[in-house]
C-alpha cells in the first residue's frame, strides 16, 4: 500500500506529467496559474508533479469534457475537497461513539 507522502510527493516533471495525462504543458502552467493545482518545486523552483496532481489533472480533463469552464471546475475540485474532508470528519466521530 502506497503512503499518503508518497501519492503527494512531486516526482514528475513538467513534460512528463502532461504526457502522462494527455494534455500540454501549457496547459499545466494555466491550471496552476487559475488555481486548480499547485505542484510541489525544487529548490531551484522546478516544479514536480505527484500521484495525487495527476488525479486532480484526469479530474479536470474529465470535467472540460463535460464542458466546464475553468472557473466551474475550480469550483467543483474545491466542492469536492470539502466533501472529503466532511466524510473523514464523520467517520472518524462515528468511530468515537
Amino acid at each position: 500500500m502506497e503512503s499518503k507522502r508518497g501519492r503527494t510527493t512531486g516526482v514528475y516533471a513538467i513534460s512528463v506529467a502532461a504526457e502522462l495525462v494527455g494534455t500540454g504543458q501549457q496547459n499545466l502552467r494555466l491550471y496552476e496559474r487559475k488555481g486548480l493545482l499547485e505542484p510541489g518545486r525544487t529548490g531551484g523552483g522546478t516544479r514536480r508533479y505527484s500521484e495525487q496532481d495527476l488525479d486532480t489533472l484526469r479530474r479536470i480533463s474529465e470535467l472540460l469534457e463535460d464542458g466546464l469552464n475553468l472557473a466551474g471546475i475550480r469550483m467543483v475540485l474545491e466542492l469536492e475537497a470539502v466533501n472529503r474532508r466532511l466524510e473523514r470528519e464523520l467517520a472518524a466521530a462515528r468511530t468515537r461513539r
